[in-house]
């Protein structure tokens, strides 16, 4: 019983290993082209450039031209934003602006800035 435990395990840790640094998928449902729309969009977009360079998804998605995923996503306020993957899934609603919030709750991790250890005068 142990070998099969151990084969089902190397392969589990290769699947992982496989999955590389991870792909952001994220979702964002908005309410056509409002003002908080329009904000959370930049806010995204901008986000995801800045931190998530080439690893990213994101589909928009305008709740009035696509209510059925709108319901299959069981969002109930827009806009909101869905992080499908890596999991853990994550939703977070309004217009995104508070950029500390957004990256803890998406998990990203910014790189603290070095110390200045340069001596003035």
């Amino acid at each position: 019983m142990t070998g099969e435990h151990d084969s089902t395990l190397r392969r589990f840790e290769q699947s992982l290993a496989d999955l590389g640094p991870g792909e952001y998928v994220l979702t964002l449902f908005v309410t056509g082209a409002s003002d908080m729309s329009v904000r959370a969009i930049g806010n995204v977009r901008a986000l995801c450039e800045m931190h998530l360079q080439g690893r990213y998804q994101l589909e928009v998605v305008d709740i009035h031209r696509d209510a059925v995923s709108m319901l299959s996503h069981n969002v109930l306020a827009a806009p909101t934003l869905i992080k499908e993957s890596p999991l853990p899934k994550r939703r977070l609603v309004g217009d995104l602006s508070d950029t500390s919030r957004v990256l803890a709750a998406l998990d990203i991790r910014v790189a603290e800035p070095a110390p200045d250890t340069g001596s003035s005068g």
